[in-house]
């Protein structure tokens, strides 16, 4: 992979770890753990597992959209 994109992706992931840590807000967390696996997908598709990267790609963006529902429901 490309050093310049490796830095990039790392500063996502990286961005992602540190706002999941730090946000308070229920929806702001789950929306920094989102940015998290878009940091980490593409290091798991230059180690060639794509299966797994497809796997990730398809199940994050719905258990995402599950979690939102349950999070708002608890705080109504």
């Amino acid at each position: 992979m490309i050093v310049a994109l490796e830095v990039a992706f790392g500063l996502v992931a990286l961005l992602g770890a540190v706002s999941t840590a730090l946000v308070r807000d229920s929806y702001g967390k789950v929306i920094s753990l989102g940015v998290l696996v878009a940091g980490i997908v593409p290091f798991i598709v230059d180690r060639g597992y794509l299966d797994v990267a497809v796997a990730v790609s398809l199940i994050a963006p719905v258990v995402t959209i599950f979690v939102l529902m349950a999070v708002r429901r608890a705080e109504a």
